[in-house]
């Protein structure tokens, strides 16, 4: 006998459904590209495509894991925070988009386990010196934010490499005829 996943409450499947449909918009613009497309700074910020997969993966990975593992004593570490926004040369497109859909399968087991009303300690910040707690429910909603955030930079990114348009690519996937 195999164990069966864990059924999800109706609330952790709506967070579910939702995380996995940003993750989703997220890399529509990622679609097609090469690795000196997903490294090109296409607009005047210092953001490329391959270094917001690669931030949206950390942040991910980072905010699981402390709800996972609380600490109250946490600090931010800035050095692992820069780490995030850079691609390194051994870094290619494929290897991060490997990594982001590796830990959104992580971050999927975890759901069934993540008491939505526990209290968890936020690490320590330049920007946050007094510790804060946040339930795992509002974790999970700034995990969310983030990543929407985040499909909107790419979508200005890859719009300005190519015209590509995640809007428009949403339509054509769906069927729709833009001739």
């Amino acid at each position: 006998m195999t164990d069966s996943p864990a059924k999800l409450s109706a609330e952790m499947a709506d967070i579910s459904a939702i995380l996995s449909g940003q993750r989703h918009t997220f890399m529509i613009p990622m679609r097609n590209l090469t690795d000196e497309q997903a490294r090109t700074h296409s607009t005047v910020s210092a953001l490329t495509l391959a270094s917001l997969i690669k931030h949206v993966t950390a942040t991910e990975r980072n905010w699981i894991q402390t709800i996972l593992a609380p600490d109250e004593n946490a600090v931010f570490d800035m050095a692992a925070g820069t780490d995030s926004h850079t691609v390194r040369d051994d870094e290619s497109l494929e290897s991060l988009v490997e990594a982001f859909a590796a830990n959104a399968t992580v971050t999927d087991a975890a759901l069934a386990g993540i008491d939505l009303d526990a209290l968890i300690p936020l690490p320590m910040a330049p920007w946050q010196p007094v510790r804060e707690q946040w339930t795992a429910r509002r974790i999970l909603l700034h995990i969310i934010r983030e990543i929407s955030q985040h499909s909107g930079h790419a979508d200005i990114i890859r719009e300005a490499l190519d015209g590509a348009n995640t809007t428009y690519t949403m339509g054509a996937d769906s069927g729709m005829d833009f001739s």
